[in-house]
């Protein structure tokens, strides 16, 4: 069993143990360690540009000055293109602060000095004085900016909408950012789908349509929602990042539209989660969503008179707070204090604000009204380039017309010409119709001819056939009248031969082809034709027949037959001489290459030993001698242990 004292040094052990591994893994997480640990300006600058989330582990003030001993380092080794990339990247780390001002003081210079940068880093450099020049409020500079995006097409269009949004007119800002944006939003992209959404709902929060603006903003909360939770798109820690920050901006919109509706508790809500979001996801730098939010909910702390909770929250250090956060800072501040009955310090909040309005209010009008004369005057510039661009492409489709024109009237002399051709191809192929009735007629003459021609060649095979069945019998009536033992035995073997020859015909004029013998087939039938003249019977001479798929001429045909004929009439009356003799007869015809191959064996009681000098006398060997001859080959004839095997090629 485990006393209590064990369980708790187990439990301490873990806690110690997961407490250094964690500090190893954030140790390996952290974007400014890893940052640092790149090996020269260029890795450095990748890795920052794709780093989202660099602010995680380390404020925006240690980036801010490690960059400025990076650049010390850089221009004592006067390495330009180091330094260009490290004022780079602080122009970033400045804007990230708030500090829009030096931002766009640094991006401009750097901008103006360096004409040759790759098109990627202009692209930085137009994104960040944009950006600063939005915050700053200097719309005149902010549209200059576009105009060069324009030019060096980083855009199609110079869009105006947030422009009209920061000046006061959210309706056509609304406007034209719908008209511009809906027609390329893909239901698909969910990120893409919440930040549409969320602009609307800005717009109509803007243009004092709190309720609708709640609308937009919970669908864009869904939409948010879905690129996050989605399994099916793995996402960097960029991209959470990202997703995350722009929920928190969300949550804050709808908590300062509760705000506007007075509906105090709702309001804080939303807000404390927003700010929850946007403090981890920010990673510390200043945010102008960051800064509305805190003073909208420390209003809204006021109201519910969580008095301390919002004190703190107006005693934030924003290092950064422009003339309107400030003026509302004072307000709040001058507010908590009249609940506090501290009417001094609230008179000194009140006095504050009223010197900041003036000063600020006059010169404000001045710059509004001039932004929104450069602006007509940019958007006039800008209608009457597109209009140009219109009356080109007008020009162009006018050229393209009359080419057009000139095309058809060429397709229509082509195509004159193309029906003349297609007559004359009409009038061929009717000939050709005509042609091919002649020619059907002629192959039906033909077919007919070599139909009957066949039905005669079948006629003379049978014929043929049947004069040499009766040699045959004339041969028999002959061997009845004959006393003679050899010349029956000379009649029996010419009978035989005659069948071998009768047996040929028969099997042609059997056939669908008249030109070729199945060779399988004949052999059977001969050798059983054989065996009846020599009443063996096949019960006890064991025959095998491997011929299958050869087919032969009548002209190499009949050679074969009264080859084998004489083969197997000598095994039977020679190899095998009495009459309960058991033995093997092979027989075998192949194709090889461009010829045959031909085997005969049997495993009998083989050739006489004075066989050679018995041969020029022997009528069987002379006439297997010349067959072969007349397949223009040689017999070979090879004794065996038992038996003996003639064999030949042929072509």
């Amino acid at each position: 069993m485990f006393t209590k004292k064990s369980i708790f040094y187990c439990l301490f052990f873990f806690i110690i143990t997961a407490t250094f591994a964690q500090s190893i893994v954030d140790e390996d997480a952290n974007p400014y360690k890893l940052f640092q640990s790149s090996p020269n300006a260029n890795e450095r600058l990748q890795f920052f540009l794709k780093t989202e989330n660099r602010y995680s582990q380390s404020s925006p003030f240690e980036w801010k000055k490690t960059l400025e001993d990076y650049l010390k380092q850089a221009e004592i080794a006067k390495d330009s293109t180091a330094i260009f990339q490290y004022k780079l990247m602080q122009s970033q780390v400045l804007y990230d602060l708030g500090e829009f001002s030096k931002s766009v003081a640094l991006s401009n210079n750097l901008y103006q000095k360096n004409k040759d940068i790759p098109l990627e880093q202009k692209k930085i450099l137009l994104e960040l004085l944009d950006n600063s020049y939005e915050n700053l409020k200097l719309y005149r500079k902010q549209t200059e900016v576009r105009k060069e995006k324009k030019e060096l097409g980083l855009t199609d269009n110079i869009t105006f909408y947030d422009i009209y949004s920061n000046l006061g007119i959210p309706d056509k800002a609304m406007e034209e950012y719908i008209q511009e944006v809906s027609k390329t939003l893909d239901p698909k992209d969910f990120y893409g789908n919440a930040v549409y959404n969320n602009n609307i709902g800005v717009y109509l929060w803007l243009d004092k349509n709190p309720p609708t603006a709640i609308t937009k903003f919970k669908s864009a909360e869904s939409f948010i929602n879905l690129y996050l939770n989605s399994v099916v798109d793995i996402k960097t820690e960029n991209e959470l990042t990202k997703g995350n920050l722009l929920k928190g901006i969300i949550i804050g919109n709808i908590g300062k539209c509760y705000a506007d509706l007075k509906k105090f508790d709702d309001a804080v809500f939303y807000l404390k989660k927003s700010l929850q979001i946007i403090d981890e996801y920010r990673m510390g730098a200043n945010s102008s969503d960051l800064i509305e939010n805190t003073l909208y909910l420390a209003e809204c702390q006021l109201q519910v008179n969580e008095l301390e909770s919002a004190k703190k929250l107006l005693e934030r250090d924003f290092k950064f707070l422009d003339a309107e956060n400030q003026l509302k800072r004072n307000k709040l501040f001058a507010a908590y204090y009249d609940k506090m009955a501290d009417f001094a310090n609230a008179s000194f909040y009140y006095k504050k604000n009223i010197r900041l309005r003036d000063s600020i209010a006059l010169n404000e009008r001045e710059i509004i009204g001039q932004q929104l004369e450069a602006l007509v005057q940019s958007e006039l510039e800008n209608s009457k380039a597109l209009y140009l661009e219109s009356k080109e492409n007008l020009e162009r489709k006018s050229d393209e017309l009359a080419a057009m024109d000139s095309k058809i009237s060429t397709v229509y002399i082509s195509l004159i010409f193309t029906l003349l051709g297609f007559s004359g191809l009409v009038y061929a192929y009717l000939r050709s119709i005509k042609v091919q009735r002649i020619i059907v007629k002629q192959k039906h003459i033909i077919e007919a001819s070599l139909v009957e021609k066949d039905s005669l060649l079948k006629e003379i095979h049978h014929r043929v056939k049947n004069n040499l069945q009766m040699v045959s019998s004339l041969l028999s009536l002959q061997t009845k009248n004959t006393r003679s033992k050899a010349a029956i035995e000379a009649l029996e073997e010419g009978k035989s031969r005659v069948k071998a020859m009768a047996l040929i015909h028969q099997k042609l004029y059997q056939n669908d082809d008249l030109s070729v013998i199945e060779m399988q087939g004949y052999i059977e039938s001969l050798v059983n034709s054989i065996q009846s003249v020599y009443k063996k019977g096949g019960h006890k001479i064991n025959i095998t027949i491997d011929a299958e798929g050869v087919e032969l001429d009548i002209d190499r045909a009949i050679p074969f037959g009264l080859i084998l004929n004489e083969l197997v009439s000598n095994s039977f009356k020679y190899g095998f001489p009495n009459a309960d003799d058991e033995g093997k007869i092979y027989i075998h015809i192949r194709k090889i290459d461009k010829g045959g191959f031909f085997e005969y064996t049997d495993d009998g009681i083989g050739l006489p030993d004075d066989m050679e000098e018995r041969t020029g006398s022997s009528m069987g060997i002379r006439l297997m001698n010349r067959l072969v001859n007349q397949l223009q080959s040689t017999l070979n004839i090879d004794k065996l242990d038992k038996g003996v095997r003639f064999w030949f090629n042929f072509k």
